[in-house]
This record gives structure tokens, sequence and C-alpha cells, in this order.
């Protein structure tokens, strides 16, 4: 038995599919596509049921890929019920995509998500009666709070059992997209009534955080707040770590030989697990936790917003915001998030503009080296560095290209009070992606600089990068580090302490070359998967061109560091 969740983005689908996959849930890629969708194995009344999450379309006859191929997999494969999940706060908008859905005829149910919002800011829905004039079962929920779930599970259940069909009562119409729109506003306008709105706390706090002057003083506050929360998590758990990881490591090198290649291996492999637990895991977590409580309270759409009309004064084109947010995370969907764009030029300039954004991994080199050496207040400076070179390569982009840059329509959601559940759910979703996927590449690479220490042959692997080492003011031995570091951005940070010889790093190198370093990573050639996207989405040749322009990048931005390191 297989359910299929359909519905327009930020109506609430994926967190109805979290609700009852509890993040058990397996990723993958439509056949010839890069479009991904997100399947798990969901026990209802004792009976085990497909819950598939389609990516959010807008509308099912576009030409963009996710609605492409949303509407070949309800045409194409076997589905026992579709669950249309609409926000009932924007019902115009998401009736558009359910008449469509209708004309599929296959069984179907309405999830009315949002419904808590929809009684706070006064709206009245009359859902039963939308159930009788469509002939499918409307059904409230509030997915992000777990009400209805159960009752949606249980009816869609229920409809497979009657063998219920999908009702032929609103058939008749003209399916165009003029015709749907018309039909959603009729029904929108006979079933949404607008109560009295009591003003609250959150609807007064936009107009502060959306302020044109206030809005940008209250990020900048919350960024502050936000990375000094994280570096005031690292400090307290990393040292201690250390001294614990240091202590082990001691000890078992006493017993082994240090001059075979055994015991080099051995202590490679040793530190790779000390710097996963102790350098990485202490950032890593508090930062993942912090994006996750700002994306569920609703932040992240606000600060897209804001940056759009910054951006959009320098030159930056506007529809780069989304990706860009979404970098913060990782880049390689804020990669995939391009293909939504109109044209081949947009989505260039949108993904060579995502992989300049520091993502969580490179997020730990800042925190590992500046934040803990320099202070939180450099590490945030070469953040608003970081903005101001993406703004600067915006606007240069958009000048080699000229065209006009589009705005950005955004459905700005309410703010909601995100559950602890939910926040450290999906950041041990995020962790669990570094356990068994960036953790053994660590490892790996870890190991494999102290082959090469052992045989003499990191020297060679220096040799190839010296010109850059030695442009930038650092040390020969960090060659390794910056080349290995193209795999994994934490692994620049790892094989750092093993190729200088000490995780001290203000015992091996200056203030001045830890910020330099650092703001070269940021920019260097971003990550393997990363490239491997870009192949994907951009072609060969255009992947190329990013990373010659991320490698210039780097070297002006390491370059005017290194020039401006009396100030550090």
């Amino acid at each position: 038995m297989k359910f299929v969740l359909v519905g327009r983005p930020n109506c609430g689908k994926s967190t109805l599919f979290n609700q009852v996959a509890g993040y058990k849930a397996e990723t993958g890629n439509f056949h010839g596509t890069t479009v991904t969708y997100t399947e798990s194995k969901v026990r209802v009344v004792g009976e085990v049921i497909d819950v598939v999450d389609l990516p959010g379309t807008y509308i099912l006859d576009g030409s963009n890929p996710a609605e492409k191929v949303t509407h070949d997999y309800l045409l194409n494969n076997s589905v026992d019920v579709i669950i249309n999940v609409i926000d009932a706060t924007f019902l115009t908008q998401s009736l558009e995509l359910t008449l469509e859905l209708l004309k599929l005829n296959k069984p179907m149910l309405i999830a009315m998500n949002m419904m808590d919002e929809v009684q706070r800011t006064g709206l009245k829905v009359d859902g039963p009666g939308l159930q009788e004039l469509l002939g499918v079962r409307v059904l409230p929920l509030v997915a992000s709070k777990g009400r209805g779930v159960k009752s949606l599970f249980l009816q869609a259940k229920a409809i497979v059992a009657e063998g219920q069909a999908i009702s032929e009562r609103y058939q008749d119409y003209e399916d165009t997209p003029i015709s749907r729109h018309k039909k959603a506003i009729e029904l929108a306008e006979q079933f949404v009534k607008q109560g009295e709105r009591n003003l609250t706390f959150r609807d007064r706090l936009d107009d502060v955080l959306l302020h044109p002057v206030y809005g940008y003083i209250g990020l900048a506050l919350i960024l502050l707040l936000f990375f000094q929360g994280v570096y005031g998590v690292g400090q307290l758990i990393e040292p201690p770590l250390l001294t614990f990881f240091e202590g082990i490591i001691k000890n078992i090198n006493s017993h082994i030989s240090s001059q075979n290649l055994i015991g080099v291996l051995i202590n490679g492999v040793l530190q790779g697990v000390m710097a996963g637990f102790a350098i990485v895991l202490p950032y890593l977590f508090p930062f993942l936790v912090g994006l996750g409580f700002l994306e569920d309270v609703g932040y992240l759409p606000r600060i897209a917003f804001m940056m759009d009309s910054l951006m959009h004064r320098i030159g930056l084109h506007g529809k780069a915001i989304v990706p860009f947010i979404l970098g913060y995370g990782c880049n390689v969907p804020a990669i995939m998030s391009t293909r939504t764009l109109e044209d081949s030029r947009e989505r260039f300039i949108a993904a060579t503009l995502s992989t300049l954004v520091p993502c969580a991994a490179r997020l730990v080199v800042v925190f590992g080296l500046v934040a803990f050496y320099l202070g939180p207040l450099w590490a945030l400076g070469l953040y608003m560095l970081n903005l101001f070179v993406i703004a600067l390569t915006g606007r240069i982009l958009t000048m080699l290209l000229p065209d006009t840059s589009p705005g950005m329509i955004l459905e700005m959601p309410p703010y909601r009070i995100p559950t602890l559940k939910a926040v450290l759910n999906k950041a041990w979703f995020r962790i669990r992606e570094f356990l068994v996927e960036a953790w053994p590449t660590l490892i790996f690479g870890s190991a494999a600089l102290a082959i090469l220490v052992f045989y003499d042959l990191a020297k060679y692997f220096n040799y190839l990068v010296k010109p850059i080492t030695w442009l930038l003011d650092l040390p020969e031995a960090v060659g390794v580090p910056l080349i290995f570091g193209i795999l994994r951005k934490e692994l620049s940070l790892i094989m750092l302490g093993q190729a200088l010889g000490s995780v001290n790093y203000s015992n091996v190198l200056t203030n001045a070359q830890l910020f330099t370093f650092t703001v070269f990573v940021v920019f260097f050639i971003p990550c393997a998967a990363t490239l491997i996207m870009l192949k994907k989405e951009l072609g060969t040749k255009k992947m190329l061109w990013v990373t010659v322009i991320t490698i210039l990048i780097a070297l002006t931005a390491g370059g005017v560091s290194r020039l401006l390191g009396w100030l550090i």
C-alpha cells in the first residue's frame, strides 16, 4: 500500500512526512534526473505502508523538472491514495493544485494544514462544506504539532479498504491555468470567511524584524547571538574532549612503535577519530541545532527577504537568495535548488554564488581556527567579508552576463514555536550524514597523510601548491591539507594539525596566518560532492568555470587578508 504526499512548497508536507517517518527515511533520485524524493515505511494499525514525499510543486503541467517528475510519478505509478497537503492560510493558491489533482481521477484526500494559524488569524474555513462540494474527504491538520496526523492516515487507509474512487462531482470544468485559478478563487470566497483578527506579539514582531532599518539591525544582532552561542558551546566542549582523546592517544602510542608503518597508520586513524569527536562535533552540533531552530521558527525566509532587497541594490541576482540560504547548511542542496530557475544564465550565476556560501563543513574551520583563537567577533567579521565577496561576485557576473535581474516572490510563513524534538531530530538527521559520510573520509585522509609523512611523500604535494602557500605567507606544510580539503572541507582543519605537528594552532601559526588560511579555505574550490552536483546540474564546462572562479576569488581574498595581517 502506497500513500503519496503532494503539495506546494512550504505547505508543511515534509513536516508531516517527518512526523510519521521519524527521520528514518531514504532519499533517492528520479530516474534520469537530479530531482529527489523521500520515502519511508510507516506502520498504521498493524499494517506497513509506503509513504512517499514528492517534491513541492505549484502545478503539475509545468516545464519545471520537479513539476514534471511529480506529474509523471502520479500518472505512471501505482498510488493507493494521494494526500494533498494544503496550507489553509493560503487556500486560494493551494486549491489550484488540488483542482489539478482531481483530474487525475485517483483516490485522494485533502489535509488542511496549519489550522492553528487559521484560528490565530481569525479565518473561518468551512472544511465540511468544501468536502461536500469536491467529493473528497477534507481533514484538519497541524503537522508541526502532530495534531490530526493519526486520523489522517487512518482515513487514508479507510479509503483503500472501502475501495473508494475519486468523486466525479467536480470534474466537468475546463482544465486550464486561467480556469483553475478562477475556480480556486470562487471556492476560497465560498468557504473562507475573515473573522475578527487579534494582533499578537508575533504579528508585531514583523514590524520590527522586516523594517527597512531596524530589520537589518535585528538581523545583525540575531546572527551575533547565533555565532556567540555556537562559539560558546564549542569552546566549552572542545578543550576537555581534546584533553581526553590526547590522553588516550598518548597511552596507545606508548604501546606501539612510531617507527614502523603499522604504528604510524594507527596513530593517523586515531588522530582522525579524535578530530571528528573533539574538533568537528563541538561546533557542528550547536550550529545545526541553531540553524534548525531559525528554520522552524520561520526566520530564514525573512532573512532571504531582507537579503534579496539588499543584494539587489549592489547588483546581486535576487533569485540566488534561496540557494544562498540553503548553502549555509550544505552547498549540495543549494546547487540542486537552482534547477527551479528559468534559464541557464540564472542557474549559472546562482550556482556560482552558492558555492561561495560557507557551509557547515567550512563553519568547522571558521570556528575551529578563527573563533577559537581570535574570538567570535573575528568569525562574524569573516562572514561579513563573505557576504561582501558574494555581493561583489554577483555584481561582476551580472555585468559580464547582462540581463534584467528579476525579483523574488516569497510567501512569508507565520512565526511558529518549534518543538525541541523536531529541532533535535533535524540536527541529528544532518549529523548522521557527517558520521556516515564525512567522518570516514576524515579518518581516511588522516591515515593517508600519516602514510605520506612516513614515506616522505608529503613534500611533493606541498611542492604542487607552493606558489599558493608562498603568496599567502603560509608554511609550506599546509599544502597537503589544502589539497585534501577538496574532498571534505573539514579535512583542511584536521590535517592542518597533523601537518604542523600540533592541534594547538596558535603555537605553529600567527594570528594573521590563522585568518588567512581560513579565508582561503572558505572561498577555495568547493568540496568533491558539490563539484559532482555542479557537473550534473550545469555540465562539465560550467563546472570547470565555477572552479576557476573560486580559485581566483580564494587567491584574491587570501592575498588581501595577508596584506592586512598587521591588523589581526
